[in-house]
């Protein structure tokens, strides 16, 4: 059988990084950097979940980007 973790081991750690987070500000991560490196992750498309291909003629799709571009006039 496995030994019990003490309490100081089994704290979080850095979502980014893995290391033990030292300002709870940045929480769950350990640092602003960490934070930043995630956030950039995400605005770059990082995080997107695979799907299946979009078949440009599918007339759901055309009425979709003409409402986006309706949207930015």
């Amino acid at each position: 059988m496995s030994k019990p973790i003490s309490p100081e081991k089994r704290g979080p750690k850095c979502a980014q990084c893995g290391k033990k987070p030292i300002v709870a500000e940045y929480r769950p991560f350990c640092s602003k950097r960490c934070a930043d490196v995630d956030l950039n992750q995400w605005l770059k498309g990082g995080y997107a979940i695979p799907g299946q291909p979009v078949d440009p003629a599918d007339p759901a799709l055309a009425a979709e980007q003409s409402e986006d571009n309706a949207d930015e006039d």
